[in-house]
């Protein structure tokens, strides 16, 4: 019967229990039967295969026969595996079948089985494996030959490693129960996995009533290969069911919890992670470091510190001896989140009360922690004391490394530059990273002819630095305006063949900006596209900004709708920015909308926003309306007028004589706690002077000296041409003293010096 027809034909297909029953004992693993020793074995296998390879029609049935059964029935299996096809093997098959039914004594039903078994294997390796399986199956039936588990198996695994699965479940059902056993429904519990039939396979693993270690390893593999499934599986689920087995007594191995657990993690869901590994060590699964060095790591990355303690805790309590990594994942997360103290307790309790001796990789790791929070001193000691007490740790390039990086960040260049020759004297080799460090902290703290000198000494050894160490250069040139010099470096990094980043681009083209060479910043902006690099928002902030400032204002605009095109969303800055410039141009309807754009978009205005609106505002007489604009500001809970803000309007109100209302803002900006600065007082005192209040003047000079605000030359101007002419200099030389000046009642006070003005 053709292969294509099984699934159309099942109803005729009767599958016997005879046929299909298990035979006397039930067979899990067993590739081939029980065998007699070898030295019995070799002569009567090659006298029948002498035979059985002629063509059938010259076998001699007698001497066959005298040869198989006066030999262990095991035999039969050998020989028939040995043959060079399953049709050769299934013929002789057939010939036992048939020579069952002489005088001699047949074969027993075992021995067929364990020979159709054989016949299965043969067929299952070539390269038309599914039909000829099927018919070695169809035989067997005709035979009456029992199938072994084994046998089953063959079938099911052909089936389904050709994709015919519906063909393969209809077999599988029909096997009788017997034939069913632990090695069966694993193949069968695999090929369902593989199919991503998960439910299905949960049935069948119902039915078992003792699963093993390879049927866990059949879900194990699955739950750890889910995207290749198609189909997620709840982590509830993966739980629940690991759990199930190891009640059942199937623990999973440490890898498997491992990587359970570092799946779980990955995936955020750490709770999960933690209450399988607490549920498994309930159950005294073999827990050993390694799952609980991977949930650690989980909890590293959610920085709880808390329950990574709690962890150390629980492997306590289980006896599981923590090692070597257990605590480097730990210093590591505590150097992480700058907790060093603990970073060092953690070490010092690893060396003494655990006796774990400490690797390079942990002392590194405190090293740099050390270093990066300014404690270079005890980065130093603590390197000492690889040197002294850890011969097997030494320090190396690394150690070096962080250690150059810290005093370099803290401006102490002269002992990063030291440590450099140390580890030269140690006979350790720096590295680019080595280069890198040293250039960058060098431009850093304004040692640009330094840092250029070693870079270049480094590079005529062969030590090279990265971009990075091209990029250091070419800032620090950008920042004191050598901007020659800076494209000079940018154009040898070329060269060299370091391939310019979007760093190094926006550096140059921050730095033109800078200097407001604006065409040159566009050739490299344009440059930097052309490279591949997409411009980020502060990139095109920049340039925005440079634009408008040296009055580019269409450019300005033509970037910005570039900006909106490429996908490089607007944000804060760039509208502050717009806003500013419409503002201060005059156009409050553009400044507005803009404004009305921002908030729609979801960004908060900041008090930039208002400062920029109101000091156009000022700038162009609209006093009103940059008043209103400040209500709107001081109402709103989100932002506070700063000490601009109240400047600017407080200038503007004196230059509009409104000095009043200039008093008012005074006092809600110090009840507000805006810092005032003697350019605010300068402006009051001139507004004061013009309406003659003196007095006024006296309290102000007052509120400067509480508030410990020196005057500066204006205001010493202002005060000394307006008192002297009043005869109040006394007064004026107690305020420079730092001493107060009001006497009495100030409001009767205010007309007779108003007359005597």
């Amino acid at each position: 019967m053709p292969l294509k027809l099984l699934v159309k034909t099942r109803s005729v297909v009767c599958l016997s229990s005879c046929h299909l029953r298990l035979l006397s004992t039930e067979i899990t693993t067993v590739v081939s039967p029980p065998q007699p020793p070898a030295e019995q074995e070799a002569p009567v296998i090659k006298q029948a295969l002498e035979i059985l390879r002629r063509p059938e029609k010259e076998w001699d049935a007698a001497q066959l026969n005298q040869i198989l059964f006066s030999a262990s029935p095991f035999f039969l299996f050998k020989i028939a595996r040995r043959l060079p096809s399953s049709s050769q093997a299934l013929k002789f098959l057939q010939f036992l079948r048939q020579s069952s039914s002489d005088p001699s004594p047949p074969p027993d039903e075992r021995s067929l089985s364990h020979a159709l078994q054989a016949v299965f294997e043969l067929a299952s390796r070539q390269p038309n494996s599914t039909q000829s399986v099927y018919e070695v199956y169809t035989a067997s039936r005709d035979l009456g030959v029992q199938l072994t588990p084994n046998a089953a198996a063959i079938l099911l695994r052909c089936l389904g490693r050709n994709g015919m699965m519906s063909e393969a479940e209809f077999f599988f059902n029909g096997f009788d129960s017997a034939v069913k056993n632990s090695h069966v429904r694993n193949v069968w519990i695999k090929l369902l996995l593989q199919s991503g039939r998960f439910d299905d396979a949960l049935k069948v693993l119902d039915e078992m009533l003792q699963p093993n270690d390879f049927t866990a390893a059949q879900f194990f593999t699955f739950f750890l290969n889910w995207r290749s499934h198609g189909r997620l599986i709840p982590e509830e689920e993966m739980i629940d069911l690991v759990l199930k087995f190891a009640r059942l007594g199937v623990f999973p191995t440490s890898v498997w919890t491992t990587q359970f657990v570092t799946m779980l993690s990955w995936k955020r869901k750490i709770n999960s992670a933690w209450n399988l590994l607490d549920e498994l060590m309930k159950l005294e699964a073999p827990v050993d470091a390694a799952p609980c060095n991977a949930l650690l790591t989980g909890l590293g990355k959610e920085m709880d510190i808390k329950k990574m303690n709690a962890v150390m805790v629980k492997m306590k309590e289980a006896e599981i001896q923590p090692d070597v990594v257990t605590f480097g994942i730990l210093i590591n997360h505590l150097c992480k989140h700058r907790r060093l103290d603990q970073a060092l307790e953690v070490l010092d309790k690893m060396q003494g009360e655990m006796s774990i001796e400490p690797d390079v990789v942990i002392f590194n790791t405190i090293i740099d922690g050390l270093s990066k929070v300014g404690r270079q001193e005890e980065a130093f000691e603590l390197v000492e004391k690889m040197k002294s007490q850890h011969r097997g740790c030494s320090p190396n390039t690394v150690t070096y490394n962080c250690l150059i990086d810290g005093f370099c960040k803290a401006g102490e260049i002269d002992k990063g530059i030291n440590l450099f020759h140390e580890m030269q004297e140690m006979e350790l080799v720096p590295n680019a990273i080595t280069v890198n460090t040293l250039v960058h902290g060098m431009c850093m703290y304004g040692r640009t002819s330094n840092a250029v000198r070693f870079f270049y000494e480094m590079r005529s050894k062969g030590l090279w630095g990265t971009a990075v160490s091209y990029t250091s250069l070419i800032d620090a040139f950008c920042k004191v305006n050598n901007i020659a010099r800076a494209i000079e470096i940018f154009d040898e990094m070329v060269t060299d063949g370091f391939p310019p980043d979007s760093y190094v681009y926006y550096t140059l083209i921050s730095g033109l900006t800078r200097a407001g060479r604006m065409n040159e910043a566009l050739t490299y902006f344009q440059t930097l596209k052309d490279s591949g690099f997409s411009p980020d928002v502060v990139c095109y902030n920049v340039l925005i900004s440079g634009l408008f400032n040296t009055n580019k204002a269409d450019k300005a605009r033509e970037i910005f709708e570039e900006m909106e095109k490429a996908g490089a969303r607007p944000d804060g800055v760039t509208y502050n920015t717009l806003i500013a410039y419409h503002a201060k141009d005059g156009n409050f309807i553009e400044a507005r909308k803009l404004l009305k754009k921002m908030v729609n978009e979801g960004h908060v205005p900041t008090v930039v926003t208002y400062g920029a609106l109101i000091h156009a505002y000022c700038l162009n007489q609209k006093v009103n309306e940059a008043m209103a604009l400040f209500k709107e500001l001081r109402g709103s809970s989100k932002v506070t007028p700063n000490g601009v803000i109240y400047n600017i309007l407080i200038d503007c109100l004196c230059k509009k004589q409104d000095v009043q209302q200039a008093l008012a803002l005074m006092d809600d900006m110090e009840v507000r706690g805006a810092k005032a600065s003697a350019n605010t007082f300068n402006a009051v005192f001139r507004a004061l002077r013009e309406e003659r209040m003196v007095n006024k003047a006296f309290e102000l000079m007052d509120r400067m000296v509480r508030q410990g605000i020196n005057p500066d030359y204006m205001t010493m101007d202002i005060l000394t041409e307006w008192l002297s002419g009043i005869g109040e200099m006394e007064k004026l030389r107690r305020f420079v003293e730092g001493c107060t000046v009001s006497e009495g009642d100030h409001a009767a006070g205010d007309g007779a010096a108003a007359a005597a003005s």
